[in-house]
């Protein structure tokens, strides 16, 4: 070959028969980075599907440069084409870093032909990014998704006016080429089913993409920022792309394969399923906008990058037998495959149609509007019945039907479908896409399928099944029969016992028989497009759009009106933002939308289940009938304020003060924890007379003005301790993992304290009060040093003031071992404050103290809350007391909440990232740091735990002044399954998270 032949020659993949990467052993790459680009350096190989690339390393050790050998296929123009195309993205785009070329001092390329055993390659040093790259199994989150997506759109535009010769290429891996790529090597795929699947899939996905091809727009791509060239930002955590390497496949193709590729490249890692990319699909979107036909390639466009990825890897392993990258790719390239692969393209593309709020918005090639609910039918499907003898069966979270944990009775459908029927209906049915609760499990890592794509129907009377409409006999056999009904098909389910009286092939007219049906008999009713995809009866909740928009609601054909009212999710939290101050947060960027619990799990109106394991408000757990029933009592008879004479609030308050020790013996009722503290700092500083208080640093106490007074945690107010009024004095956090004293040395905490005490007294300032929580809430659950209190206490004690138990968190026997948190430090508080578990979600607190004290508050005044100690609240706060001690649900904290300590402490051993799991009972804490030594905070890891957790059916967020622990506060009726099930999910997701050692 003659030097100019081959520096502006182009490869044409088709003339080739294989492409093996050049055989360059590290020494011979050292010689050529020395002698040809000037750099003395180690080379390490790197893998490659058909390239040479080697990092070179300086004396130190430190990467200086990579070195990239092309493949000789490659010419010099194609290289140049590459670099300047680096080179542009890198000026227009410098938030990005590029591995552009180096250049030598006087502005040349470091670049140079070297020969290889299969002809002349180009070798050139690229700029070495740090950060690695996205690839291996590592679980993938939303927000590294949506960077990926990004930066992609960021690509396409800085690549949409480039220009160069050595982009007229034709390669394999370009979508344009797939049908022919596929076709010449799906030889090498030895299996014959899964060259069967790949040859399939490839047919159906390049069809679909010909019939959009001439609206798509062509340009310059990178056709390979895949998680392999993607590198994420150094310390970035989660994973966050801002680098790109490997220029190789630069061509001009479709614009819309440059997100195509990026999506499939998605699909291998751990728990990463098609729905997960469509962050990836909106970001991009964002970014560079596209247009309704590329939004419905992008799918098509992904199965044919999947099948070429498995094609051709299996090719390269064949041919280049000693590339190791090679065949370590075999099996993820048939994962992407079967992700890819896994839902009909029209389901695909409708979610991302969806996604890019173009659902709405035809495309060129659009037949039909798939959305279109059914005609009105010519005669109703079912003869001499109308609307009124149907009952419509309500199966969804919102049903009444499913109150006491119905939902979990497998038999509860036939139930009430067998009473429907005893009450005289004709017939009774289902509803079309609302998600039914009777098919969710309790505990699952997964979604289930639950969003119905028609309808069930049970026969109280026999019933003649009729044609709806003029139609053809698509089949016809026992069991069941589909027809033609306008541009849909019509399907009908019913036991396989009873023979349709039509024929497949048949025409029939409207009111024509279909079936005849006797009484008790069920029948499935669906509509689909009659041209599309056979559609499951019930779906998965994550595809339901996609899967839907298939289908019609078939309640016309019965009679009954087609449900329009199903409020879509982000329109319900766009209202909620729109009118409900936003400084009052939701959990989860994208929550689910929970409209009803029960025990230790919360429902979704998507009918998925998730253990409850933040919820300390519910002691009882969800939805407990013993509550509901007494409130429903209590509210048909009276609800007054306390300032009436009434048998409940002396009943409650008498329950109370049995409690806790002597000489506590008054209570107070109010509404909620802040009211209490509030309270209880009054009543302090009142009888006392003093009015300074004295709090620990890094807790939570409320948001009243004195509650949020003595509140110094940082998540909750970053300027805690620069605001504090005089009044208030802060002491170290005793926290014995991560304070200034830590272990042993904890001990020292409560003498700092009482010096601090002492202190003040001296300086005439004597405090009138010492709060703090009695078990370390907001620290995850961190036990006080022995004997902490009893120090504390007595200080501020013997200079007039009071001590104030912050019980709200802890008390009331989540701690299993004790009922208050005072007890486990072996004190008695002269006020106690407590909320939360008091109403099981009703709002209840009160505060508890001697009479003595309580009488000093006339001095201030007289006291009064509307609600507070109200007929209904005071039943509340009662039936809770019975219903925890005859259920044993302090026992249960302490039997189930030893258990999943003992399970959360074996995962600290498997993973370094689990600094400590504090607690005792019902009330842990894992904390997680990025090492063990200096105690980091593992900020940004929890936040993306806690959302892989929610993935997995379990709701847990963060606390902690760095929010890097696991609040651990499920309600007290958790079993052990449920524990095991978190505990099972946590160790789960911290392996797909990469915290595994």
């Amino acid at each position: 070959m003659q030097p100019d032949e081959y520096e502006y020659r182009t490869i044409d993949f088709f003339t080739k028969d294989a492409l093996p990467a050049p055989r360059m052993a590290p020494a011979e790459a050292e010689l050529i980075a020395a002698e040809h680009l000037g750099i003395t350096a180690r080379a390490q190989a790197l893998g490659s599907q058909q390239d040479a690339n080697f990092l070179l390393h300086s004396d130190d050790g430190t990467p200086a440069a990579i070195l990239k050998i092309a493949n000789p296929a490659f010419g010099t123009v194609e290289i140049e084409a590459q670099d300047a195309a680096a080179d542009l993205i890198a000026s227009v785009r410098p938030e990005l870093r590029i591995a552009t070329v180096l250049r030598r001092p006087d502005g040349s390329p470091r670049r140079t032909t070297v020969d290889t055993e299969n002809g002349p390659a180009v070798a050139r040093l690229l700029r070495y990014l740090p950060g690695g790259t996205l690839s291996g199994p590592r679980h993938l989150s939303p927000g590294s998704v949506a960077g990926m997506g990004t930066l992609v759109g960021k690509v396409s535009t800085a690549l949409r006016d480039f220009r160069h010769p050595g982009l007229d290429r034709v390669l394999q891996w370009d979508p344009q080429h797939a049908d022919r790529v596929v076709a010449k090597l799906a030889g090498h795929i030895d299996e014959p089913d899964r060259r069967t699947a790949v040859q399939a899939a490839t047919a159906e996905a390049w069809a679909y993409v010909q019939k959009l091809a001439a609206a798509l727009p062509s340009q310059a791509v990178h056709l390979d920022l895949t998680d392999d060239n993607l590198i994420r930002c150094p310390d970035s955590r989660p994973p966050m792309p801002d680098g790109i390497i490997d220029f190789g496949d630069v061509t001009w193709s479709w614009a819309v394969g440059e997100l195509a590729v990026s999506l499939s490249s998605m699909l291998h890692h751990d728990g990463i399923e098609a729905h997960h990319v469509l962050p990836a699909v909106r970001a991009f979107h964002a970014v560079r906008s596209l247009s309704p036909e590329e939004a419905d390639a992008v799918w098509p466009l992904v199965v044919l990058r999947a099948a070429v990825l498995v094609a051709s890897g299996r090719q390269q392993a064949a041919v280049d037998e000693d590339n190791v990258y090679a065949k370590a790719a075999l099996d993820r390239e048939w994962r992407i495959f079967e992700q890819a692969t896994s839902l009909p393209l029209p389901v695909m593309t409708r979610l991302i149609r969806d996604a890019t709020g173009m659902a709405d918005v035809p495309a060129r090639t659009d037949r039909t509007d798939r959305t279109a609910q059914a005609d009105a039918p010519v005669r109703p499907l079912l003869r001499d019945l109308v609307a009124d003898d149907i009952t419509v069966l309500d199966l969804s979270t919102d049903a009444d039907s499913m109150d006491h944990g119905a939902w979990t009775d497998a038999g509860t459908e036939a139930r009430l479908v067998t009473s429907a029927l005893a009450d005289g209906a004709a017939a009774v049915a289902t509803r079309y896409a609302h998600a039914r609760l009777t098919r969710t499990p309790a505990l699952s890592a997964v979604s289930t399928a639950t969003v119905p794509t028609g309808i069930d129907l049970w026969l109280g009377r026999d019933a003649v099944v009729q044609a709806p409409a003029a139609g053809r006999v698509l089949a016809a056999a026992p069991g069941h029969v589909e027809l033609t009904y306008g541009a849909q098909a019509l399907t009908l389910s019913f036991p396989r016992a009873v023979q349709p009286v039509v024929t497949t092939g048949a025409t029939v007219h409207a009111g024509e028989d279909i079936i005849h049906l006797s009484s008790g008999a069920s029948v499935h009713v669906a509509l689909r497009d009659a041209d599309g995809p056979a559609v499951p009866r019930l779906v998965r909740p994550e595809y339901a759009v996609g899967w839907l928009a298939l289908t019609a609601d078939p309640a016309p054909l019965l009679g009954i009106p087609a449900d329009s009212d199903r409020t879509r999710e982000r329109d319900l939290l766009d209202r909620r933002d729109a009118v409900f101050a936003t400084v009052q947060e939701h959990y989860y960027a994208n929550p689910p939308r929970i409209e009803r619990g029960w025990r230790h799990h919360l429902l979704s109106t998507d009918g998925r289940s998730y253990l409850d394991i933040v919820n300390n408000v519910t002691p009882l757990g969800h939805a407990h009938p013993r509550v509901e029933q007494a409130v429903s009592r209590q509210l048909r008879r009276l609800n007054t304020n306390s300032r009436f004479h009434y048998a409940s609030v002396v009943e409650f308050t008498e329950r109370l003060a049995t409690l806790v020790p002597d000489p506590l013996d008054t209570v107070f009722l109010v509404n909620s924890g802040s009211e209490a503290v509030d309270l209880g700092l009054r009543l302090a500083t009142g009888a006392s007379g003093r009015y300074d208080v004295v709090a620990l640093r890094e807790a939570y106490h409320g948001w009243t003005y004195a509650s949020d007074a003595v509140s110094t945690s940082l998540q909750d107010n970053p300027n805690a301790l620069a605001t504090r009024p005089s009044w208030v004095h802060t002491v170290d956090s005793p926290n014995s993992y991560r304070g200034r004293h830590r272990g042993p040395d904890a001990v020292r905490y409560a003498p700092e304290a009482v010096a601090v005490i002492d202190e003040l007294a001296a300086a005439g300032r004597p405090a009138g009060a010492f709060i703090g929580e009695t078990f370390y809430g907001n620290a995850g659950g961190v036990a006080l040093p022995d004997g902490y209190l009893a120090q504390v206490y007595a200080a501020v004690r013997r200079h007039g003031g009071l001590a104030v138990a912050d019980e709200v968190q802890v008390g009331y026997g989540r701690l299993g071992h004790w009922f208050w948190g005072f007890e486990q430090q072996q004190v008695v508080p002269d006020i106690v404050c407590v909320a939360k578990a008091m109403g099981n979600g009703h709002p209840l607190g009160a505060v508890i103290t001697s009479k003595a004290v309580a009488d000093r508050y006339r001095d201030q005044g007289y006291f009064f809350s509307s609600t507070g100690g109200s007929p209904v609240s005071s039943i509340v706060g009662l039936t809770v007391l019975d219903a925890l001690r005859d259920e044993d649900l302090q026992g249960n904290a302490a039997r189930v909440g030893g258990h999943l300590k003992s399970r959360l402490e074996a995962l600290a051993d498997r993973y370094g990232i689990i600094g400590a799991v504090h607690g005792s009972g019902l009330y842990l804490g894992v904390e997680l740091v990025r090492d063990r030594g200096g105690l980091e905070p593992a900020t940004e890891e929890t936040a993306e735990l806690c959302d892989r957790m929610l993935d997995l059916g379990v709701i847990v967020q963060p606390t902690g002044d760095h929010l890097n622990i696991l609040k651990i506060k499920p309600p007290l009726c958790i079993d052990t399954t449920a524990a095991d099930f978190f505990a099972d999910m946590l160790d789960l997701a911290l392996t797909q998270l990469g915290h595994a050692r």
